[in-house]
C-alpha cells in the first residue's frame, strides 16, 4: 500500500480548519501519523500567518483519485473552487510525496517542489520521517533539513491538541 505524505495548512480560523481537516483525513484514511504543528509567515503573498503540519497516510487510492478527494475536503471546508495559488486558505492539503513516485502523475507534480523550498514543509516532514529519502534528491529529510537555511523562513512550533492528543 503506497505511503503518502500530505502537507496541511490554514491561515483563516487556523485551529478550526486544521482540526476539521484532520477529522476529514481520519475519516478517509483511518489512522494518521502527524508531525508537530508550526506557525509560519505566509509565503508568496501578504497574509495572516499559517499553521502547518505534515500527515502520513497509507492508501490504495491512486494519485488522481487521492487529489480529487483532498480537493473535495478543501472545498467542503470553505476553500473557493477558483482560489489562486498565493492566497489565504481555510484549508490547504497538498500531496507532498506518493511512495517514491516522481514526475507528473494524473496532473500532480511529485514530489512536490515546496518540500525543498519551504521550511513549513521540510521541517515537519523531517520530524515525521527523518530517515525517509526524498525521491529525487535521494537524501534523508533529516539531512535536507540540517542543510536548509533555517533562518530564511522562521518557524515556531506551537502546542496543538487534536482529539485529546497534543501534537
Amino acid at each position: 500500500m503506497p505511503r503518502v505524505y500530505l502537507g496541511v495548512g490554514s491561515n483563516i480560523e487556523r485551529e478550526r480548519y486544521i482540526v476539521a481537516g484532520l477529522d476529514a483525513l481520519q475519516g478517509l484514511f483511518g489512522e494518521l501519523a502527524l508531525s508537530s504543528v508550526y506557525d509560519s509567515a505566509a509565503i508568496g503573498f501578504e497574509g495572516q500567518p499559517f499553521l502547518n503540519l505534515v500527515v502520513r497516510v497509507d492508501t490504495d487510492l491512486g494519485v488522481g483519485e487521492l487529489a480529487r478527494r483532498l480537493r473535495h475536503i478543501e472545498i467542503e471546508h470553505g476553500r473557493p473552487v477558483n482560489a489562486t495559488r498565493y492566497s489565504p486558505r481555510q484549508l490547504d492539503i497538498d500531496i507532498l510525496t506518493y511512495d517514491d513516485a516522481s514526475g507528473v502523475i494524473d496532473g500532480v507534480e511529485l514530489p512536490r517542489r515546496e518540500i525543498l523550498e519551504n521550511a513549513f514543509v521540510l521541517c515537519p516532514l523531517a520530524e515525521l520521517a527523518p530517515d525517509a529519502l526524498h525521491p529525487l534528491a535521494r537524501q534523508s529529510y533529516c539531512d535536507l533539513w540540517r542543510a536548509y537555511d533555517q533562518a530564511s523562513q522562521p518557524l515556531l512550533q506551537v502546542d496543538f491538541e487534536w482529539r485529546g492528543r497534543l501534537l
